[in-house]
C-alpha cells in the first residue's frame, strides 16, 4: 500500500476563549505565536503556535453554528483534529474514497494558511477527525 500521509503538520485544539488559550500556551508554556487569522465564513478564529517539530492550532468558534463551537459544547475544550501533509491532495482523496473512507470534503478547499485542505470523517478514522493539507 502506498504511503499517503506524510509529516504531521499540526494538532487542532478547540478552545472556549482564544485569548485565554494563547496566554496559557504562549506565556505559561512558552510556545511562539506565529500567526492568527479570523475566518468568519467558516465560523472560526485560529492562532498558530510553533513547537519546533509541529504546530498547534488553537481554534475558537464564532457563533453557535460553528463546528468548533458545537465541538466545545459537546465535548468540552480539547484536541479537535490532527492534520497531516500530503503531496497531492486530490489524488489522496480519490484513493481514500475508493478505499471506502468517508470524506467530509469531497474536494479540497483553501485552509487557514492558504493551502488546500480536506477533512476525513471520524467514523472512518477510528473516531479521530483528520485534516489533510497539501504541501
Amino acid at each position: 500500500m502506498p504511503q499517503r500521509l506524510e509529516e504531521l503538520h499540526h494538532i487542532g485544539i478547540a478552545v472556549k476563549d482564544l485569548e485565554d488559550a494563547k496566554r496559557v500556551y504562549c506565556e505559561i508554556l512558552g510556545l511562539e505565536l506565529t500567526s492568527e487569522i479570523t475566518l468568519p465564513e467558516r465560523g472560526v478564529k485560529a492562532a498558530f503556535l510553533e513547537t519546533g517539530n509541529t504546530k498547534i492550532e488553537l481554534l475558537e468558534g464564532i457563533g453557535e453554528e460553528s463546528p468548533v463551537t458545537r465541538f466545545v459544547d459537546r465535548h468540552g475544550p480539547g484536541i479537535q483534529h490532527i492534520c497531516f501533509e500530503v503531496e497531492d491532495i486530490v489524488r489522496v482523496l480519490r484513493e481514500l474514497a475508493d478505499s471506502g473512507v468517508r470524506l467530509i470534503d469531497q474536494e479540497p478547499r483553501p485552509g487557514a494558511e492558504g493551502k488546500l485542505v480536506a477533512f476525513l470523517h471520524p467514523k472512518s478514522t477510528t473516531g479521530v477527525l483528520i485534516e489533510l493539507q497539501e504541501k
